[in-house]
């Protein structure tokens, strides 16, 4: 069922990193025009948001919907102190009844299913999880299945925590399943999927050795993936980066490298392309990620542009930095 951006009660409205929002109780934001300026494409209209790949979290633009719902219904909370808790741990599922603002250390103890994950996961109490959490960081960032997570109707979210609460309170081990649909739906006694569904990878092997893809149609070759790795296995990747070589290609045409940069926290690698047709190609630049996973290098493809200009400015954005250019005709198509 998908849910609609008109099915709600009350609508708020709020100022979150000096933009205003219209706000919904089922999620929905609309955000208005800066002042002065000519509407953005994703302006003026109502919008559960666009789920971020890495994430998991639903944005406009680049602001988080959740943190801006929250403080349209209860609140400006310093978030440096506080976050928004989603209680059903279904970071799409932005409704006011699912949302809360915790303290981080509030939102894995109270949370008995953030604290039923961390045990599964990691294969320790949660204390044990908040006295070294970098000890365990590898483990949870390759258990980060977002799959399963979606923007739901009142009815779905109340089931969903209903079936999330009761395998919190069971003493059932994980398997190594996922979770899916069923989630939404009430559970037979007899089976239930998050013990028995092995959750399948969204990449496909590439051509290279040790290289994956994601998002990418054709089977591709991906030359500058290290055949040795180390720790830092992106830093290692980075190195091979240089400019005018080829970042991918098959059998229709080659990327050339423009450039390339990590996100804030390190943990993806951004590569800004050129198609090999040059004036030939009606997308002629790309941006694309590198991320490791399950020690494969995954190769996504983010986003195609018209110019250099648009390349740039999500270039620049993904590495969390500050674009002072304009916009270009890749904002509006």
């Amino acid at each position: 069922m998908n849910p609609s951006v008109n099915d709600y009660i009350r609508e708020e409205e709020c100022i979150y990193k000096d933009e205003r929002y219209s706000v919904r109780d089922n999620g929905a934001v609309w955000r208005h025009p800066r002042e002065g300026k000519r509407p953005r494409p994703t302006d003026c209209q109502w919008t559960f948001g666009k789920p971020n790949s890495k994430t998991g979290y639903m944005e406009i633009g680049s602001a988080r919907v959740h943190i801006i719902v929250a403080m349209a219904f209860y609140g400006v909370r310093d978030t440096k102190i506080y976050v928004v808790d989603h209680i059903d741990t279904n970071r799409q599922n932005n409704r006011i009844e699912n949302l809360r603002w915790l303290t981080r250390l509030e939102n894995l103890l109270l949370n008995p299913i953030s604290r039923k994950k961390i045990e599964y996961i990691c294969g320790c109490s949660a204390e044990e999880f908040l006295a070294n959490p970098e000890k365990y960081r590898d483990m949870i960032q390759s258990n980060t299945g977002f799959g399963w997570m979606r923007t739901v109707t009142k009815e779905e979210g109340e089931q969903c925590l209903k079936n999330m609460l009761e395998w919190a309170a069971s003493d059932k081990q994980s398997s190594g399943g996922s979770m899916g649909e069923w989630i939404y739906q009430p559970l037979s006694t007899k089976y239930n999927p998050i013990e028995e569904t092995p959750e399948k990878p969204d990449y496909i092997m590439s051509l290279t050795p040790g290289a994956a893809q994601r998002n990418w149609r054709t089977p591709s070759e991906f030359p500058c993936t290290p055949q040795e790795t180390n720790d830092t296995p992106l830093a290692t990747y980075a190195e091979n980066l240089k400019g005018r070589e080829v970042f991918a290609q098959n059998q229709y045409c080659a990327s050339l490298i423009i450039n390339s940069g990590f996100s804030e926290d390190r943990q993806s690698l951004y590569v800004m392309t050129e198609s090999s047709e040059g004036d030939a190609a009606i997308k002629r630049y790309a941006l694309a990620r590198i991320t490791y996973e399950n020690g494969l290098f995954v190769h996504t493809t983010v986003h195609t542009f018209f110019t250099k200009e648009g390349a740039e400015k999500q270039f620049t954005l993904a590495q969390g930095l500050e674009w002072t250019g304009g916009d270009s005709i890749d904002d509006y198509c």
